[in-house]
């Protein structure tokens, strides 16, 4: 089941926000996050906030899903008056975005230029699995406004796939993104490794199958055990084993190889494109400090330091809403000392690097040794910036220690 929400202190039932988060805030970007938590089945490795037909008591369908979130938008566009600007990403993500019809993703995206508008070469986004779409829900998608759709693949190998519990037909792929293409998407394909059973001869079918699609964009991620997942109960019980970190450290060297032999650039820990143009804006506002209102059952925002998420059930969701009040459970304002943590963590994960000026006392006394050691290299010129080398992206955790030390 998913995991339980951090506590934090209490949000005005209006949603207001201090008058300082929308201090200068055109000058930085705004995205739109649209969270749909829905799926046919729960894989087991799964902790996201998303919820089956069985799990979900009175108060929540995803029949009437569309017209809750657009309430939540109309809370954000009051909340964000005084700060009117226009998104520039827009993200649907779950759950399985596409178990909505085409119609309630095109009408939540409708939503959003609405109230906000949207910037004449916005980015807008949907997760999909791909068995959950047709050429016609993907052509009315483009239709709407979307731009790129990110299908959840994770392996192209059934005995992994069996191990995910993910129920798709590898086979479908290739149509699927076919089917993007001729409706005039962008496509991205995630990729899971480090599965109990995979190999690596099981870990390059998967990343063949995904290069003769010939995607724009590629995101890999290690597999984690979240606790409270079936998956985590079946390691406990020694069921299947957990993951090896060696293993996975072996199957991230062989993500990026392949990858870049194929022409594919890394420009984030987990992420590759085809080209500066094809890399998630989406994503990139996230790890720059960018303002986001997330709208949906347990969606995250961040909007000038200022950090809040929304209940989780999708029933007291909808309940706040339609008693004219925000979802919001709980928030955190950041004070200077947590907002250089986290611009730190973040932009370290970048393939752009990170300015030395942003780091300070015996964390900048650390990065000769970093050099020496092989994870951080110069970028640009002046030396103004690091960045993670391969083995570095492998230790990010130990290169921002150093870079945070006090």
């Amino acid at each position: 089941m998913p995991s339980a929400l951090p506590d934090g202190e209490p949000v005005p039932t209006d949603g207001a926000l201090p008058p300082a988060a929308l201090a200068d805030a055109g000058a930085r970007t705004f995205g739109v996050y649209l969270h749909v938590p829905f799926c046919r089945v729960r894989c087991g490795y799964c902790d996201f906030n998303t919820y089956t037909a069985t799990e979900l008591g009175g108060g929540a369908s995803q029949a009437s899903y569309a017209d809750t979130a657009l309430a939540e938008l109309d809370l954000a566009a009051r909340v964000l008056t005084a700060a009117p600007r226009p998104a520039s990403t827009v993200f649907v993500g779950g759950g399985t975005p596409t178990l909505l019809p085409a119609g309630d993703l095109v009408r939540l995206l409708d939503g959003v230029r609405e109230r906000f508008g949207l910037e004449p070469d916005a980015e807008v986004t949907t997760e999909a699995n791909p068995d959950s779409v047709t050429p016609e829900s993907l052509a009315a998608l483009r239709a709407g406004g979307f731009t790129r759709v990110s299908f959840g693949v994770q392996s192209a190998v059934p005995h992994v796939l069996a191990v995910l519990e993910r129920t798709h037909d590898p086979e479908r792929v290739p149509s699927v993104v076919r089917w993007a293409r001729e409706a005039g998407l962008d496509v991205s394909l995630d990729l899971i490794y480090g599965t109990p059973g995979e190999s690596l001869d099981d870990l390059r079918t998967s990343l063949d199958a995904a290069l003769a699609c010939e995607p724009d964009h590629v995101s890999a991620y290690a597999l984690v055990v979240e606790p409270g997942t079936k998956l985590a109960g079946q390691v406990r019980r020694g069921l299947v084993p957990a993951p090896d970190d060696d293993d996975e450290a072996a199957k991230y060297e062989l993500v990026d190889e392949v990858l870049t032999a194929a022409g594919y650039s890394w420009y984030e820990v987990s992420n590759w494109a085809r080209g500066p143009e094809h890399a998630c804006r989406h994503n990139l506002a996230y790890w720059r400090g960018g303002d986001w209102w997330g709208v949906g059952p347990g969606a995250h925002s961040h909007v000038g330091g200022v950090r809040w998420w929304n209940v989780k059930h999708p029933a007291a969701y909808a309940q706040r809403l339609a008693a004219g009040e925000s979802p919001a459970h709980a928030r955190e304002v950041l004070d200077a000392g947590d907002r250089h943590v986290e611009d730190v963590l973040l932009r370290s994960r970048l393939a752009e690097g990170i300015e030395l000026a942003a780091v300070t006392g015996p964390g900048r006394a650390a990065v000769p040794q970093l050099l020496a050691d092989g994870l951080v290299r110069p970028v640009g010129t002046g030396f103004a910036r690091v960045a993670l080398t391969r083995r570095g992206r492998l230790l990010a955790d130990t290169v921002v220690r150093a870079l945070l030390a006090d």
